[in-house]
């Protein structure tokens, strides 16, 4: 029954207006009306449902809260002595807690940032009503009032967008971060955690980044203007703007003047406080980023980088600071001499402009500096500029060693009974390989024949290869491989360095000869800790045996000659006197020049060449250009360091040998005619002692430079001499003789040292070095029956090696 009301009348009394009057004359109107006005308010409280559910998403829960101190901490790495060089960060920072920063610092910080941070409980409403007006009034959002437990929450929780919807998220983290920690526990955490500029994360590194002091050392205007910074770290840092630093610096002063927290004296004198910066943290690291970048590989090959960059690991290495500068800038000097040369055909690095992502064209090169006796990594450098090209020559770059590999072939030799006195004959026979016959080209020596101690001080290609072929190339190939050489190509000229070596682990091989036969893992951490000192991991030193000490020795003696009066005398011309022993290697076309040489305490290899293979200067061998770098990096490696010989094992003896026969000598040997390239002849000795495993010395007499009959001795004793022929330079094998040919010859001063030492197995020093054993002593001039009958000291361990 439809209701009908008398004209003009309404419910109340009144009659509708025209709105009322419109609506009830369109009643499916109203209805569309009330069921929008429904929906609406549905709408708008769904969305306020959905608004408080985000903002309750994203509140932090009891876990997130109990997080709200962790925060990413630098990897600090320590050197040999445990002092702090390097560090690793995604956020450079140094966690204090609040009583280790200044009264100053948290003053300044609390009267710019939140002036009743000790009043309110985490949301100050006076200070967000006047940040809203002030939005209002400039029609922009730039007034924040965030509190600083706001601002802890958006650095622990939340994004940094400025919108209305974060602020409510921002302002309920506030609360329940109030209600979890103290006021004093949320400023240490903010003051931890704030940016500073300029790469600085919390209070400290930035104390430490800007002014080279502690947070706890700041004084008044330091603090001012290191507080100044949190509002705009990229405008106000000191280090990009210093005249915008110094103004914000004054207002957070007047600031604090304003709040009584200094009085106007002390204003007034903050405010005309010079700005000293100075980064006590070395974040620049000017030397020692190979050796740093080979550590951080390490570290995140083992724990990952999220651990390496944030856990504020410590790492404990081996690098030798003071030894770690001067190979880097001995590298530099050596290899700025050679681009100097006239006849150097390449542009020096002062000349070439890098460009990213290409390698360096200019001369490179790389350092390894070792311990022997544990394999401790006190120098690496891997490269002349690791900015410009990170790549680490001394472990990533894979190149032929030349000569610098034929003391593991000797050592193969020795290893099987072989001597430094044995002969290497027929050096001019061809070998046969699948390509045809082989006869390596050999620029020292002509000789058909030689000792190995020869061959190897001359650097024989024609003696190495025929070694190689005596002891066989499988033989040479396992020793390489236990050397941790890796895979090498099982042809000939192995024996030449043919194979491809880091510069690394041909320096680790040599620990072999200097360690007594046992070869030592290199390494470049000792230990690494957590935050709270617990030991995640400590290396433990890897070693094994590879030779005999009667091997390591005899080796060693060798390689004491090459730097004595061999192919690297230049060692000795540059004024290192230590006993020391090494090789050199040259690869074809003069591509790359190798020096690996060591004393009892100290090893160290160097390597120079370009990245793109190709002759480094006309002629440029290993000794002239590699073995100075080395003699320098050496001196300062062992100063201080007392003469020290290599100690000679149980089991070698001394015997008298024929130089050109390797039998033992008589007394003819010690007149033998030598004639000169110049066509001059001169009487010379070819007896010397040598060096032998005990059981393997000669045992026959030299047959071809004496007689074996009473008369013929006794003629000879009254000066009618056996008429020999005259033997070339290179057939007598002297030292003295053997000037290598990779460089000029040496002064005249340093070829008498060398005669002096022909009749030497030389371990000795040099010309003012010390014998390199006790047992080195003269030997007792035969008598007159001796010299008739040609007795001889039956002890042979009674027979040392000259001085």
């Amino acid at each position: 029954m439809r209701i009908r009301f008398p004209r003009g009348e309404w419910l109340s009394g009144q009659r509708p207006g025209p709105m009322g009057r419109w609506l009830l004359s369109r009643p499916r109107t109203l209805a569309i009306g009330l069921t929008v006005v429904s929906l609406l308010a549905w709408a708008g409280f769904a969305a306020c449902l959905w608004f408080a559910w985000d903002v309750r998403q994203s509140l932090p829960d009891r876990k997130a809260l109990s997080s709200v101190g962790d925060m990413a901490q630098a990897t600090t790495l320590f050197d040999q002595s445990d002092k702090p060089v390097f560090t690793i960060f995604k956020e450079q920072r140094i966690e204090v807690p609040l009583e280790k920063m200044s009264r100053n610092v948290r003053e300044a910080v609390v009267s710019v940032e939140d002036q009743r941070f000790y009043e309110h409980s985490g949301i100050d409403v006076v200070r967000i009503g006047a940040a809203v007006l002030a939005n209002m009034k400039s029609g922009t959002r730039g007034q924040g009032g965030s509190t600083i437990t706001q601002q802890l929450a958006r650095m622990s929780f939340l994004n940094r967008k400025k919108t209305y919807t974060r602020k409510v998220k921002e302002a309920f983290a506030a609360l329940l971060i109030e209600r979890t920690y103290s006021k004093d526990e949320i400023l240490a955490l903010y003051l931890n955690k704030a940016y500073f500029g300029d790469g600085y994360h919390g209070v400290e590194a930035a104390s430490l980044g800007f002014f080279g002091k502690h947070a706890s050392e700041l004084d008044v205007p330091e603090a001012a203007l290191i507080a100044g910074l949190i509002q705009s770290p990229s405008a106000y840092a000191p280090t990009i703007n210093m005249e915008k630093a110094i103004t914000r610096r004054n207002i957070v002063l007047y600031t604090m003047m304003e709040n009584r927290v200094i009085d106007r004296p002390a204003y007034e004198q903050a405010k005309r406080a010079r700005v000293r910066i100075e980064d006590g943290l070395r974040r620049d690291e000017p030397y020692g980023l190979y050796f740093k970048e080979a550590v951080r590989r390490e570290l995140v090959d083992r724990f990952g980088w999220q651990r390496v960059s944030e856990g504020g690991l410590k790492v404990y290495t081996t690098i030798d600071p003071d030894l770690q500068r001067q190979a880097e800038a001995i590298l530099e000097r050596r290899l700025a001499d050679i681009e100097r040369r006239r006849g150097y055909p390449h542009s020096p690095r002062a000349k070439i402009t890098i460009t990213e992502d290409v390698a360096p064209p200019y001369l490179q090169a790389a350092i390894v500096v070792m311990d022997p006796r544990t394999g401790a990594v006190r120098a690496q450098v891997g490269g002349r500029n690791f900015r410009e090209s990170g790549f680490n020559r001394a472990v990533q770059a894979r190149r032929q060693s030349g000569s610098a590999f034929k003391p593991i072939v000797y050592a193969t030799a020795i290893e099987q009974g072989q001597s430094p006195g044995s002969i290497v004959a027929n050096l001019n026979d061809p070998i046969n390989t699948p390509s045809g016959d082989y006869v390596p080209e050999d620029e020292h020596s002509a000789a058909d024949s030689m000792t190995l101690r020869t061959a190897l001080r001359t650097s024989s290609n024609r003696a190495a290869v025929q070694l190689l072929r005596t002891v066989g190339i499988p033989e040479a190939v396992k020793t390489a491989q236990a050397l941790s050489l890796g895979r090498m190509p099982a042809v000939p000229s192995m024996a030449l360095g043919a194979g491809e070596v880091t510069l690394q682990s041909l320096t680790a091989a040599y620990s072999a000869f200097a360690a007594g036969g046992v070869v030592h893992e290199p390494y470049l951490i000792r230990r690494v800790e957590d935050q709270d000192g617990e030991v995640l991991h400590a290396t433990e030193l890897k070693a094994h045996r590879v030779f005999s000490e009667q091997t390591a020795f005899l080796v060693t003696s060798m390689l004491a000659d090459v730097i004595n009066s061999g192919t690297a005398w230049r060692a000795r011309a540059e004024g290192f006197r230590l006993p020391a022993a090494g090789k050199t290697g040259t690869t074809n076309d003069y591509h790359d020049v190798w020096f690996v040489g060591y004393t009892p305490s100290a090893l160290t290899g160097v390597w120079m060449g370009f990245d793109q293979p190709r002759e480094i200067i006309a002629n440029g061998y290993a000794g002239e250009l590699a073995v100075p770098l080395w003699s320098n990096l050496m001196a300062v490696a062992t100063a201080g360091d007392k003469p020290e010989a290599f100690k000679r094992p149980a089991g070698i003896v001394g015997v008298e040998i024929c130089r050109i026969t390797g039998k033992r000598s008589v007394e003819g040997c010690t007149k033998v005619p030598v004639q000169a390239e110049d066509g001059n002849v001169e009487i010379r000795s070819m007896a010397f002692t040598e060096y032998f495993r005990k059981g393997t010395e000669p045992q026959e007499f030299c047959e071809e430079h004496a007689g074996n009959n009473f008369l013929e001795r006794l003629a000879g004793f009254f000066g009618k001499d056996k008429d020999l022929k005259p033997v070339s330079a290179d057939q007598a094998g002297l030292p003295a003789g053997t000037i290598p040919r990779d460089v000029p010859a040496p002064p005249a001063s340093a070829r008498e040292d060398d005669a002096a030492r022909a009749d030497s197995a030389s371990t000795e020093a040099g010309r003012d070095g010390k014998a390199a054993s006790d047992a080195d002593q003269p030997e007792k001039k035969r008598g007159f029956w001796g010299r008739i009958f040609g007795r001889r000291d039956k002890d042979e361990d009674k027979q040392k090696p000259k001085p």
